[in-house]
Formats: structure tokens, sequence, C-alpha cells
């Protein structure tokens, strides 16, 4: 079985039963993993510019979601594995609390705002489901809504899947004892002060209620056309490989080749040995 297979929550799924430390799928060491990393990025960049050349003529596009709670690694991914293609092909966007202007309207406006275009891969560091789990967690809408907000992002992704744009949800799973470890070296070290938020504690403190709250909006939100994938994220080097397969093999899927011209290439080759 592919990362993908093993990593994809199917019916029956439960959080609790996914262990953060583990590998699925995959039997070799660190070493092993960053090395199979680096042997998957060439097919990543192809895959990636293959999207790119034919966005006049095909309009898909690429959606990466990475949710997790804090620590999980979701700027690593973005760095070590989006990173790592053509700039020009790819848009991140990390949704911060929403301002003013984006409470005034619905959830989902300021998410539609950030789609990325034909031959793009575009990713969100956080996304729409900060509104079903924060929004869950924190009560900062009723049970009515929150149950309303399941359904519309089901819609909303089925939309997407069917103009043309590839959804893919990564939810990051990291134990509560390595966030502990990664908030502590955030204290630790003066390089990494900028990182921690004393927010980040208060957060922590909800633990167990988020987990709930995850579960729920997988449940509620993995479906055939954008299914849910939970990457066990103890080890960075696993989630990082995880994620880049993943991404690979919905890139695989969209079956392109390289766009053939829309000129007379025999005549501009004459043309160029012509000039000189």
């Amino acid at each position: 079985m592919s990362l993908a297979d093993e990593l994809r929550a199917g019916p029956g799924f439960r959080l609790v039963d996914v262990d953060p430390g583990s590998t699925p799928g995959f039997s070799g060491g660190k070493r092993e993993g960053e090395e199979s990393l680096v042997e998957g990025r060439p097919e990543l960049e192809r895959r990636q510019e293959l999207l790119f050349a034919n966005a006049e003529h095909d309009p898909r596009s690429v959606l990466l979601v990475l949710q997790g709670m804090d620590t999980s690694g979701k700027g690593g991914i973005v760095r070590h594995v989006v990173g790592t293609v053509g700039a020009q092909g790819a848009h991140v966007h990390a949704f911060k609390r929403p301002t003013p202007e984006e409470l005034a309207h619905d959830f989902l406006w300021r998410v539609e705002r950030e789609l990325p275009r034909p031959g793009i891969i575009g990713v969100f560091d956080r996304s729409h489901y900060e509104d079903v789990l924060i929004g869950r967690v924190r009560a900062l809408a009723d049970a009515a809504e929150i149950e309303r907000r399941y359904g519309a992002i089901v819609d909303f992704e089925q939309r997407l899947v069917a103009s043309g744009t590839l959804v893919v949800k990564c939810m990051l799973h990291i134990s509560r004892a390595e966030q502990g470890s990664r908030l502590a070296e955030r204290l630790e070290r003066p390089d990494k002060y900028w990182k921690f938020e004393p927010g980040d504690l208060a957060e922590r403190a909800l633990w167990d209620d988020y987990q709930d709250a995850y579960q729920v909006a997988i449940e509620r939100t993995s479906t055939d056309e954008a299914p849910w994938f939970v990457v066990p994220a103890d080890r960075k080097w696993y989630s990082r490989l995880a994620v880049a397969e993943i991404l690979t093999d919905a890139l695989r899927s969209l079956g392109q080749d390289w766009p053939p011209p829309d000129f007379d290439v025999a005549a501009q080759q004459a043309a160029l040995r012509a000039s000189g």
C-alpha cells in the first residue's frame, strides 16, 4: 500500500487509534526517510511543473490543506516539501484570526479569495477548518452554527473538486508530550522565541477538547471527493515524507503530459538558424 492508502481516514476512523510516533507504510528510520524525501523531489518538481505548464489549456489546480495543533510541523511541510517546487507554481496562505471585515461575511468568504488559480498548488497553513475546531472548542459559535458549517464545508469542497481543484487534506497528528518538548525548545533558544506565543499554552490546556473536535471534523468531512489523511507527526522526517508522497500521488493522478506547442516547431527552428 502507498503511504496515502495507509493514512487515509476511512469509515470507522478513530483518531485515538493513531500513534503520533508511528511511521505507517515506511519501515526505515530517519536517515532512510530523509533520503527517500530527497529521492522523491525530482518527480514532485516535475509534476508541479506539468501542472503549471498546462494551465492555459487545463483548468485544474491542487489545494493542500494543512491542519494540526501548534508545533505539529505545518511550517516545516511548507519549507521542506512545497518549498522545493517552483515558486511561481505555488501559493501559500496562512489563515490567522479573522479580521472585522472577514467576520462580517460567512466563514468561507475569506477562503474563497485564496483558492489556487489553474496550474497552481495552493497551500492553506490552517484553513476553513479553524471554524469548526477553534469554533467548537472555544464556543465561538453555537452548536447549530457549527453543525451547519460541517455541511457547508462538504458542499464547498465538492464544488471545488467539480470545478477542477484537487483537494488534499492532511492532519498532522502530534502527541501532547512531543508538543511539550517543542514548546520547551522554543522557550530555551533565543532564535526560537519568535515562534512562541503565550496563547499556545492556553490552547494546550484544551488538548482533549481539540482531539475530540478533530475526530468529529474528520468524521463529518472526510469524503470520497476530498478525503482526510491523518499523518503521525512526532517524527518530522516522516510527516514531511508522507505529505510529499501524498501530494505527489495527487499530482500523478491528474495524468498530465507536456502541452503540445501552439506554433510550427520546424518553422521556428529554421527562423532561429536564419537569425544567425
